[in-house]
């Protein structure tokens, strides 16, 4: 009896150090919200720069360098929380995927040459194609949601196996661009601050020379609003339960 006792008790110390060791659900919130979606083609408005006229290698060459620009991104700007790992993720990404990124950038520029009508302006095309998409991830008020986003997309990228980075693209980039909508907690109701506070009313009519409000001239005072402290005056309930 004193072993199975000894046994049961060494199971369950094991059950609570792996569960100890078990990495975080979320660096930023209790629950995220799920901004997964769709898979794409590359011809997605809003998701990638548009390429008329391009061919499916095309397309998919352009979903490719958005979901690596997106990642270089992330490693850029999140390096605020060393746990999401942006910058190692980046790095292995682009060693393990070097030849299928090689190729995806001769592709595109094989289509801006051909759309553009010469080697020199489709140089300036693409050039002008790689400035829109890297900005088009530029982020703040949503920058939480995007770093652990683009960290979770950007791990399962440096385990992809290679030759199938475009294919990872094409399921994971919408997500990516869905997280660049602000969403705060998902578990419990959280509260944003309006862009202005409520400002008294200023009627000279209504204060005395003191600067005592007169009640019997203007009613009761409605200002500062019913709350708990200062804080109170901003407060909003978000629309998107912030």
């Amino acid at each position: 009896m004193n072993m199975v006792r000894a046994i049961a008790a060494s199971a369950a110390m094991v059950g609570v150090a792996l569960t100890a060791a078990a990495p975080a659900s979320a660096q930023f919130y209790l629950k995220s919200r799920d901004y997964s979606g769709a898979a794409i083609q590359g011809d997605e408005p809003g998701v990638v720069q548009p390429l008329p006229g391009a061919t499916p290698a095309e397309r998919r060459a352009v979903v490719a360098w958005t979901l690596r620009a997106g990642l270089n991104v992330a490693a850029l700007q999140c390096g605020f929380q060393p746990t999401l790992l942006s910058v190692n993720s980046y790095n292995a990404m682009l060693a393990d995927h070097k030849t299928e990124l090689a190729a995806t950038w001769a592709t595109l520029g094989k289509y801006f040459n051909r759309t553009s009508g010469s080697k020199a302006k489709g140089t300036d095309a693409l050039d002008h194609f790689q400035t829109l998409t890297y900005s088009s991830f530029s982020t703040i008020q949503a920058q939480l949601n995007f770093c652990q986003t683009a960290a979770a997309i950007g791990r399962d990228a440096a385990f992809t196996p290679r030759g199938e980075f475009a294919t990872l693209a094409e399921q994971r980039l919408r997500e990516l661009r869905n997280s660049q909508t602000p969403w705060g907690e998902q578990s419990f109701v959280r509260f944003a601050y309006a862009d202005t506070a409520g400002l008294p009313r200023f009627d000279p009519e209504c204060w005395d020379k003191k600067g005592v409000w007169r009640t019997k001239k203007c009613g009761e005072q409605t200002w500062p609003p019913a709350g708990a402290g200062v804080a109170a005056l901003n407060q909003r309930t978000s629309a998107q339960a912030q």
